[in-house]
């Protein structure tokens, strides 16, 4: 599984902002619902009830919520860039501003099972999140994150 299968350059968002956590997870999951054609509410509340077993906030001002639903058939994902960074009950206690969505289809199968993983990694690069960080435009912070 590569980035670039998961990741389209419609869904790479520089300069988002955010009041808190519950906001940006909210705007996250309006974008993706819109995307896929689910309600808001369906991927709203998969994403809390996964935040409620523990943050998302891998640490290193990088967060990637992310939830398993029976209506996605593969999986999708949403990169954003924040204008500011917000609290994000991270594991280090550093504020988020990377954030990777990612929508999963329930039935774990072969190269979805990557999926996670795969983003993961590479946003826990250092040399990738410092080209995403430092991304002029939308186009740039697509091509650091699948590098290309």
């Amino acid at each position: 599984m590569t980035i670039d299968r998961i990741l389209a350059p419609a869904d790479v968002l520089v300069g988002l902002r955010a009041a808190s956590k519950k906001a940006l997870l909210e705007e996250m999951a309006c974008r993706a619902a819109s995307a896929l054609g689910l309600a808001v509410e369906t991927v709203l509340s998969a994403l809390i009830r996964r935040e409620t077993l523990g943050s998302t906030g891998i640490g290193d001002g990088i967060a990637l919520p992310h939830a398993r639903l029976e209506a996605v058939a593969r999986p999708y994902g949403i990169l954003a860039r924040l204008r500011d960074p917000i609290e994000f009950d991270a594991v280090d206690d550093r504020p988020v501003d990377l954030v990777a969505l990612l929508l999963l289809p329930t039935a774990a199968e072969g190269e979805t099972l990557n999926a996670l993983a795969c983003v993961a990694r590479r946003l826990r690069d250092p040399g990738a999140a410092a080209a995403m960080r430092g991304a002029r435009d939308a186009a740039a912070l697509h091509a650091a994150a699948t590098g290309r």
